[in-house]
């Protein structure tokens, strides 16, 4: 079995070579990922099954628009059996690091029955906030064509949440409310603190167009 950071090299190398041009789930999202799980781990998790599901989470992305968005984790742990069987890693290792995979999607609706896969799925929802998740937020609305917000009622107090077509939407259907669901304890914190900071960046977002953010989407 290759020591860690030989086992990270590999699968870097492996992923560098699959990953998508996509801006919010490329190499560098990985290794973010990575520094998350290394932040959050309890000391009895495991690190070899942490470190390939970190690297191998996003082997299939589909856009947040396909219709086969929720089968995408689920793919991903298929692809990613016979990568780690080649890797060294054993048998029980490589079907933990799969259901690490499996649940770490919020759209999959798969429960995180083990530690490593609770502690995956915190850290890659950590990367959706703080200041990366500004980031990434207007970089997949631009992939996607959305607008930054509803030019007359950007916080949507007399009309339906839609964050397929408005970005800041999505920050009100599902971002801001990712601390709630946090497993881990230290990736509860991370969370609240990222999460704070992409408020105040909301209230400056809002006195520049004229707007207020509504108590409810900061509560």
């Amino acid at each position: 079995m290759a020591q860690s950071a030989e086992l990270r090299e590999r699968l870097r190398a492996i992923v560098a070579e699959r990953m998508s041009r996509d801006s919010a789930h490329d190499l560098a999202h990985l290794d973010r990922v990575w520094l998350n799980v290394q932040k959050i781990a309890p000391a009895e998790a495991n690190q070899t099954v942490l470190l390939g599901a970190a690297y191998l989470h996003d082997l299939v992305n589909l856009p947040k628009d396909s219709p086969d968005r929720s089968k995408a984790s689920r793919m991903a742990a298929t692809e990613a059996g016979p990568i780690l069987a080649d890797l060294g890693l054993s048998e029980s290792e490589v079907k933990a690091t799969q259901h690490a995979i499996e649940a770490h999607s919020f759209s999959a609706g798969i429960p995180p029955e083990t530690i490593e896969a609770q502690v995956l799925r915190d850290a890659d929802r950590l990367d959706a906030l703080g200041a990366i998740g500004v980031a990434r937020t207007f970089a997949v609305a631009g992939a996607l064509g959305q607008e930054l917000y509803h030019p007359t009622d950007p916080f949507a107090e007399t009309r339906d949440l839609n964050d397929i077509r408005f970005s800041v939407d999505h920050w009100r259907v599902k971002l801001l409310s990712l601390p709630k669901g946090m497993i881990t304890e230290n990736g509860r914190e991370l969370a609240q603190a990222r999460a704070a900071l992409m408020i105040r960046f909301l209230d400056d977002f809002a006195d520049e167009i004229g707007a207020t953010v509504p108590k409810a989407w900061t509560s």
